[in-house]
């Protein structure tokens, strides 16, 4: 690099990462790790423009692995995070800090980035080898002396929004399209004119909603939704709403959006696609799903499953039904996402008062209807409101398997299926959420702590019986979650709790395909060899690239070492006092010029004055 661009943060393109990341899942991780991985890779796609694909020998990945966690070795400290604190948050400073000056050597010759992951419960940290005899472990990029990093960090939470301030990103791969309906052009949406009614863009309706989902009433002159009024009109009227064309890239989508019923029980939603192919220029209709149930007094969330290839549009028909309404049906804060949709929604009502008055223990602990897996397992999960007697003031979540219909014709004890349990935070953007969330594996060999049977066995051999709020009896197998699953304080802080109510989204998966090894590629360059003669000054190490002698300079959390030889300081510290005296010496600048500027115009004018005096005088 040449003398001034040591000096900028961004050294070039030549030593940017591509927009698709190479990555190696070393076998060391254990498989509720290599699951969280993948999650952290779709937030990454649905929040920024970076995608991540399996190492196929290329020049730089990154390589995640097991280790003893977060250090660095020449001070031979300690400093580690929880597991999954943020599993997403680390990779985005490794792929900042490849195109930072005083690191850019380091990996040029280590040609890859490793994540060092103690998975007994701390977050993956990033570390660089450093010549042949340890690991130096600086980032180069600190974002823990920014005040937003702390409300990020530590809270099983998904990419903070300020990473698109860091990154400066102007799209998502995964992401498609989000409409709240406040601006009067309906996020480009259209009105059918095959239908024989409209959709309204309203702010309340008299037999409910009170008000949108968005912002719930609380700000004035805004807040709106649409609306099809169900209570005029004959049997069967319908009302059509398409949005703009979209274009798929994943071949798969999750729609998200809210549902007000304040119509009759017969009254009908439908979500249609309308897919165009070089066959059907003009788009064929193809029903998705029925949308029915009796009318409520609150926005409930629904999630679409859509697996679409080709440029399509969403419809959403609504259909006035037989029975006597007196509102109508309405929709709001819709996202589309080229996502997998969680399985299963659990809604929690009047949570406010759960919190207020919820105990401690299992006096305050509540569980969710009976679930099933896509492998017919069958699962719950239980929320301590306000905590374990031990934990207070936290949420509190465990999964549990429960005894089910398929039992017989299932494999025990239940092997790699990796439970996903997400507490929603929500925000009207999907890409500005940070919901929470926690992932439990099921190992086949875990043994309970207490005996020598498996914990994930037949809950009916290794349970205890329970009850469903009908009075049926079943059998609950032991729980595995954690007691600090977010804070009290945290679940106030953001649109975790709306409409006084929470969503947890539930999904489990089978993981068993993470066990077989990533295939060893041979990588396609070549390590340096080390220099026989070191001229490197100040610690440096010296390698060969491309047959000549190169120093690798050493550096720390505010401070690094620079130049041919490693022979000159920066620091933090030094930035700062250069660019406050810049600002002084342009000011004084300034300054003279100004006073200089006016000492010339105050001479020529009084010169000006004196002549038209001798002028007067003569005449």
């Amino acid at each position: 690099l040449s003398q001034m661009q040591e000096r900028n943060s961004i050294i070039g393109d030549n030593y940017r990462w591509p927009h698709v990341i190479p990555y190696v899942l070393d076998d060391s991780l254990e498989m509720n790790a290599k699951g969280l991985i993948l999650k952290a890779f779709e937030q990454y796609r649905l929040k920024t423009c970076i995608d991540f694909k399996p190492w196929e020998g290329e020049k730089n990945y990154i390589s995640v692995f097991k280790g003893s966690g977060c250090g660095r070795c020449l001070q031979s400290s300690q400093n580690s995070l929880g597991w999954h604190s943020a599993m997403d948050v680390p990779f985005l400073p490794a792929l900042l800090t490849k195109s930072r000056t005083h690191s850019a050597g380091k990996l040029t010759w280590c040609g890859r980035v490793k994540w060092l992951a103690d998975q007994g419960g701390s977050i993956p940290s990033l570390v660089f080898p450093h010549g042949t005899s340890g690991v130096h472990g600086n980032l180069g990029v600190h974002l823990s002396s920014l005040p937003l990093w702390h409300t990020a960090k530590g809270t099983h939470a998904e990419i903070h929004d300020f990473f698109f301030f860091l990154n400066v990103i102007a799209s998502s791969l995964s992401f498609m399209d989000t409409c709240s309906f406040e601006l009067e052009n309906i996020c480009g949406m259209i009105q059918s004119s095959d239908d024989n009614s409209d959709w309204q863009r309203l702010s309340q309706v008299p037999a409910g909603p009170n008000s949108d989902h968005t912002n719930m009433g609380e700000c004035k002159d805004s807040g709106y939704f649409m609306h099809f009024n169900t209570s005029a009109g004959a049997k069967g009227s319908t009302a059509v709403l398409e949005t703009r064309i979209l274009y798929p890239k994943r071949g798969f989508q999750c729609l998200q959006f809210y549902f007000y019923n304040s119509g009759h029980e017969s009254d009908r939603l439908y979500v249609w696609v309308r897919e165009y192919t070089s066959a059907h220029p003009n788009g064929t209709l193809r029903l998705i799903e029925e949308i029915k149930g009796s009318p409520a007094t609150y926005w409930q969330l629904h999630h679409v499953s859509l697996n679409v290839t080709s440029k399509f549009r969403v419809v959403f028909q609504g259909m006035r039904g037989s029975g006597l309404s007196n509102g109508g049906l309405s929709i709001d804060d819709i996202n589309l996402s080229e996502t997998q949709c969680p399985h299963h929604v659990w809604h929690i009502r009047n949570f406010t008062h759960l919190l207020n008055t919820s105990p401690a223990g299992t006096a305050g602990r509540i569980y969710s209807p009976p679930f099933y897996s896509s492998k017919g397992y069958a699962f719950q999960v239980s929320l301590y409101v306000n905590g374990t007697t031990n934990n207070p003031f936290n949420l509190a979540m465990y999964l549990h398997l429960i005894s089910g219909a398929n039992d017989d014709q299932l494999q025990w004890p239940c092997a790699w299926q990796q439970g996903t349990m997400i507490l929603l935070d929500q925000h009207p953007d999907i890409r500005q959420r940070m919901s929470n969330q926690r992932s439990i594996t099921t190992d086949p060999l875990k043994l309970s702590d207490s005996s020598s049977t498996y914990f994930w066995d037949r809950p009916d051999k290794v349970g205890s019986i329970a009850s469903f709020p009908n009075g049926t009896t079943f059998m609950r197998g032991p729980g595995s979650g954690t007691s600090t699953f977010l804070t009290h304080q945290r679940l106030r802080s953001r649109n975790f709790i709306k409409d006084d109510g929470v969503y947890i989204l539930l999904t489990m998966e089978d993981i068993s395909h993470l066990l077989s090894t990533q295939p060893s590629v041979s990588p396609t360059f070549v390590l340096p060899n080390s220099c026989l003669d070191n001229p490197c000054e100040n610690d440096g190490v010296c390698v060969i690239v491309d047959r000549a002698p190169v120093c690798r300079c050493p550096a720390g959390d505010n401070w690094w070492y620079m130049g041919e030889r490693c022979e000159r300081k920066g620091s933090t510290q030094e930035n700062t006092i250069i660019a406050v005296s810049s600002t002084i010496s342009v000011f004084i600048v300034m300054l003279i010029v100004t006073i200089t500027t006016a000492v010339c115009l105050k001479k020529k004018y009084s010169q000006g004055k004196e002549n038209g005096e001798s002028l007067t005088l003569k005449e």
